[in-house]
């Protein structure tokens, strides 16, 4: 439709030719003023259609591509969001696909339509007069000379900009959830300084291209306005000689006026093309990273196997080991616990288990098969995981506690994984009660609620593998009885895996693992370790001793 639109524009300026060499008031007919009017309300409603069309179908491939990078985003494995900040990955989906929105719905249209008017306009030039047409082809290579360099320029800019622009709404994204701790300790003008920091980039880098987008308009104008004093002058010599009529000058400056205003247009065009290339860079470099295959293996059908690490070794970044060389039988249906020093790696063993990463060296097998020949799916489908501190999203209670299901929960299933988990007397106290909004991360209710809500949702998962990384170790006494019942409840008959901060929290565990930097020193039940692991009956009698001295001064 805008093809056709810029035809008929085409028309005008010969019809008006005719309309100025035969005028007179006498030959002037209603036909031909109404085949003039016909033709200005044709091309309006066709440009009209032709530009919604245009937006409709652009709007549809920036869903599609939003659709394409979300879906990518979220399969993208854990080890990708560890490398890539949350803030950038969240300017890629928004900023930088309106850039590229920006260009299909707006400036491909007048790109298109301009160029066809252009290379129509000079066709019908030519055959008019082609001495005249040939001034317009001096200056138009100067045009290009200056403008190609300026266009690399912008290409440029807009990378830098693209890449400030992540780096900003990272920073943004890292302060205003954690606004509380900000307040706290009276960070306010600290934080502030930092976002000064990235507006102060971003305003000198929208300088920089305001400053080079302001060249292209005047050395545009200056040089199809030398061209056009050119025809006129030289036009009008050759009407008072009469070369050509007057109504052949007038519609020659009309063609030339159809090559002036989508120049501008192609201009326009090709400065965001550059920006939405530098913005795309970085979408083709996400959605050209490797997935997750969820699918991929066989269903794991039977969890309740013993867990096997044979001879693993693991590093995150080439030549820093983080696990070396640990072998380890975690049997099932029993507890099983990690202990050990800081910064040991009992974080990364978990990271293991859950497969968000996979060894550098060894393999971790569930019964007698490696644990990757099964499907990353149904392998956490078996798991259930309760962290130091459980994440919840915004929403209601409900939402939470059955997150990740992919059936309809009934109320008595909901119930039941509530009041096993110790949360049903404080959800049914509350207005709402399950449909009770959580807020951002759950931060409308106290540590030890979003604990419980969070084993009322591993309950509901019915895990035959538990995951637990301290979940106690940050509450206050009267919620960590009420977790560590719920807690008793989840670990019944199934293998548990508990990181302990606190040794006196897994003193009963079937079996305890000491880990020291990376190296498996002890394993065995607390007694056991107590005589024969020196550094673990340290780590017991400091414990031991700091409770009994709480214990006294109570």
């Amino acid at each position: 439709m805008s093809i056709i639109t810029t035809l008929v524009s085409l028309l005008i300026p010969l019809m008006t030719k005719e309309l100025v060499d035969g005028f007179s008031m006498s030959s002037l007919s209603w036909k031909q003023i109404c085949l003039i009017i016909a033709v200005f309300i044709v091309q309006a409603l066709l440009s009209a259609y032709a530009t919604y069309a245009l937006s409709y179908n652009g709007q549809k491939i920036i869903a599609g591509l939003r659709e394409l990078l979300w879906k990518k985003l979220i399969k993208l494995p854990v080890s990708y969001s560890d490398r890539n900040g949350s803030g950038e990955m969240i300017s890629r989906m928004t900023n930088d696909t309106m850039v590229v929105k920006e260009l299909i719905t707006t400036h491909i249209t007048g790109a298109v339509t301009g160029i066809i008017s252009v290379i129509g306009s000079i066709i019908i030039l030519f055959v008019m007069n082609w001495k005249l047409t040939m001034l317009i082809f001096i200056v138009l290579p100067l045009a290009a000379l200056i403008l190609v360099p300026i266009g690399r320029l912008m290409h440029s800019i807009s990378k830098e900009t693209q890449a400030e622009t992540a780096t900003f709404t990272g920073i943004l994204n890292q302060v205003l959830p954690e606004i509380r701790l900000v307040k706290a300790f009276n960070a306010e003008d600290i934080e502030f300084n930092r976002g000064m920091k990235g507006i102060s980039k971003l305003f000198k880098l929208g300088l920089k291209e305001a400053r080079t987008q302001s060249l292209v308009g005047p050395i545009v104008t200056l040089v199809l306005m030398g061209a056009l004093v050119a025809v006129i002058g030289y036009g009008g010599m050759q009407v008072s000689s009469g070369v050509i009529s007057a109504g052949s000058l007038v519609a020659f400056i009309l063609y030339l006026f159809q090559i002036i205003m989508p120049m501008g247009q192609i201009t326009v065009f090709f400065t965001q093309l550059q920006k939405s290339i530098g913005a795309t860079d970085r979408i083709v470099e996400i959605l050209a990273t490797e997935e997750e295959d969820l699918q991929a293996g066989k269903t794991l059908s039977n969890a309740k196997q013993s867990i096997i690490f044979n001879d693993v070794t693991f590093a995150y970044e080439e030549g820093e080991t983080i696990l070396s060389h640990i072998d380890l039988k975690i049997e099932a249906g029993k507890v099983t616990a990690i202990v050990g020093p800081s910064g040991s790696g009992k974080t990364t063993l978990f990271k293991l288990l859950e497969r968000y990463y996979l060894p550098s060296e060894g393999r971790i097998e569930i019964g007698s098969e490696q644990l990757n020949d099964f499907s990353l799916q149904s392998w956490r489908n078996h798991i259930g995981y309760v962290s130091q501190e459980s994440p919840l999203l915004a929403g209601t209670i409900r939402d939470n506690i059955c997150y990740g299901l992919d059936r309809e929960v009934t109320a008595n299933e909901l119930k039941k994984a509530a009041q096993m988990a110790y949360a049903l007397d404080f959800i049914e106290e509350l207005p709402e009660q399950f449909n009770t909004e959580v807020g951002e991360r759950g931060l409308k209710l106290s540590g030890g609620q979003r604990q419980r809500i969070a084993i009322a949702r591993a309950l509901l998962r019915d895990p035959e593998i538990l995951m637990l990384d301290e979940a106690t170790s940050s509450l206050d006494s009267q919620s960590e009885q009420s977790v560590q019942m719920a807690l008793d409840q989840l670990m019944v008959d199934r293998t548990t895996i508990v990181i302990a901060h606190r040794l006196s929290t897994v003193v009963d565990a079937d079996q305890l693992v000491f880990l020291e930097k990376g190296v498996i020193t002890g394993i065995g039940t607390h007694s056991e370790l107590m005589k024969s692991h020196a550094l673990y009956r340290e780590f017991a009698q400091q414990q031991l001793k700091i409770n009994s001295e709480l214990v006294e001064k109570v």
